[in-house]
């Protein structure tokens, strides 16, 4: 497919993710919220009428009066709104992102040989493997007496979730693992919606419209898979960024790094929904969840603070003779140390981070960076550093550099480059 043509699916693809994912993030937040700050009614009418909650609430210089009944009202309104085309937008917008870009361009973006050496069907097969069986393995344990004892459940989803995570970042570039991970989570998030919550709603109203008393199992069964959803929904987010954070996906320990933020979100959503109930409890909500994610936050990046670099700086001329691009230089005359470097930029990075791309599928230079000259590394050298030295670039080792290359190149930069 033309490149330029690819670049513009990617864009209008991401534009129509985020526009639909805010919209079901946003009712769902919203519906959270809104379910633990209501009270007591206070007419003894509502609640004969079978009303369980009510709240009060200002927005936009007008005031609103939302109810909830205990299980439904005794007659079917004339209109209902349902909320569900925000989630399956959301999905099908970001399955055809994931079409596009990963399993599209696996070699690329999903494939890294120094972690696994696969074939891009097989790379594929298994990324839709786990779409498919991280719902199915979830939607059974949700469906086990299990669901009696919520927190025995989450602990149980949590330890699988680690369990894939660790996988996936065996299989995958660290870049693909990450993106991956938030597409099981997201398939799970709206999976529950289409196969439970919106089944569960249907029936009773039908069962209302039938005259009939509604299932209260169904209620129940939403609920948890509701709840569910919210504290996916921070982990989901985290990995939807992901790729703009070389320091994440790129650690020698990814995995550990993706179940550690990802659980940060999830213990910092949990802090959010509490805090819905401070009403409840004078005001007052306990820290502690907020307060170990955040320090799971700050441990991580302690964790992955820059370290010195490797001194690469006697190998220079050495790495010239066993470099296999570069064999033919043994009988020339050493080069300096900068035109070392600029042989290897030229080898290794250039293809991409050139103003026309030589190498397929890139319209335009990643990040509008090119290495043609000296003229852009001064001013990125802290990215240039960050990429390199976290093994991301070149993405998924394309260009094969070497490891004596990419020592030498991290010891330039870290040593101030051209100046």
């Amino acid at each position: 497919m033309n490149a330029y043509v690819l670049d513009w699916l990617a864009l209008f693809g991401r534009w129509i993710h985020l526009v639909t994912g805010i919209a079901w993030i946003g009712s769902s937040f919203y519906f959270v919220w809104l379910d633990n700050h209501l009270l007591k009614p206070a007419s003894a009418t509502d609640a004969e009428r079978g009303v369980g909650g009510e709240l009060w609430s200002v927005h936009g210089g007008g005031f609103y009066h939302a109810q909830k009944y205990k299980l439904a009202p005794p007659k079917l309104p004339g209109t209902l709104h349902w909320f569900y085309w925000e989630a399956y937008s959301t999905l099908l917008s970001g399955l055809f992102l994931l079409g596009l870009l990963y399993y599209g361009q696996a070699a690329i973006y999903l494939i890294d040989p120094q972690v696994a050496a696969l074939s891009p069907p097989v790379a594929i097969a298994i990324g839709v493997a786990f779409l498919i069986g991280g719902w199915l393995v979830y939607d059974t344990l949700c469906r086990t007496p299990l669901s009696g004892k919520p927190m025995l459940l989450a602990a149980i989803v949590a330890a699988l979730l680690s369990t894939a995570a660790w996988g996936l970042c065996h299989l995958f570039s660290g870049r693909g693992a990450f993106i991956q991970f938030g597409a099981m989570l997201g398939t799970i998030m709206v999976a529950n919606v289409f196969f439970v919550i919106i089944p569960g709603q249907r029936r009773t109203v039908k069962a209302l419209s039938e005259g009939r008393e509604p299932n209260p199992l169904d209620g129940q069964r939403g609920k948890l898979r509701s709840v569910h959803n919210t504290y996916f929904t921070l982990p989901v987010l985290f990995t939807m960024i992901s790729n703009h954070y070389a320091t994440t996906f790129g650690a020698r320990w990814n995995w550990l790094v993706l179940i550690a933020l990802c659980a940060a979100g999830a213990l910092i959503r949990a802090w959010f929904v509490a805090r819905h109930f401070a009403a409840h409890r004078g005001g007052r909500t306990p820290p502690w969840t907020l307060l170990a994610g955040v320090l799971l936050l700050l441990g991580t990046a302690w964790a992955l603070r820059p370290r010195p670099a490797p001194d690469a700086g006697a190998n220079a001329n050495a790495a010239a003779s066993v470099s296999p691009d570069t064999a033919a230089t043994v009988a020339a005359p050493p080069l300096s140390r900068h035109d070392r470097a600029r042989q290897i930029l030229q080898t290794r990075c250039v293809v991409c981070h050139a103003a026309k791309p030589t190498f397929p599928g890139f319209p335009a230079p990643p990040k509008g960076l090119t290495l043609e000259d000296d003229s852009q590394i001064p001013a990125k050298l802290p990215l240039l550093v960050l990429q390199v030295e976290n093994r991301v670039m070149p993405i998924g080792n394309l260009t094969n550099m070497t490891d004596i290359e990419r020592a030498e190149l991290l010891s330039w930069f870290k040593d101030g480059a051209p100046r």
